[in-house]
């Protein structure tokens, strides 16, 4: 199966949006108790992607061997994730980590595009 997935956050918000077929699934959360206001715009989009994926596997949306197209409108987070290009930041380490492991763990066939912000069609979720 095939899906394309969106994610965006902010200091207060997550959101994601998986796209399957004619199928549009959104999500939107408020950040847990300790990344609330403790996070960066940038900290929050990879905290956003992590949970999609994992929220995603576990409500059985995307399956083991499933292809995600993850749209991406942070030049840097597309160059870190698609290009293995070093951060600097501890916890984008982490996260990136962690949503690696799902990818391995699920074997799942993941791809990242540079999309413009205007693009991203997780955004409007967080304005809530």
């Amino acid at each position: 199966m095939e899906h394309v997935l969106f994610c965006d956050g902010d200091s207060k918000k997550i959101a994601w949006l998986v796209k399957t077929g004619d199928k549009i699934t959104k999500q939107y959360r408020d950040h847990a108790e300790i990344y609330l206001d403790n996070v960066s715009p940038e900290q929050s989009k990879y905290i956003a992607l992590h949970v999609g994926i994992f929220w995603s596997i576990g409500t059985f949306l995307i399956k083991n061997g499933d292809s995600i197209k993850v749209m991406l409108d942070s030049k840097e987070m597309f160059e870190h994730l698609e290009k293995n290009n070093l951060v600097k930041d501890e916890f984008i380490e982490k996260r990136t980590m962690f949503i690696n492991l799902l990818i391995k763990q699920r074997n799942l066939d993941v791809s990242y595009e540079l999309i413009n912000s205007k693009e991203n069609q997780a955004m409007p979720l967080i304005q809530h």
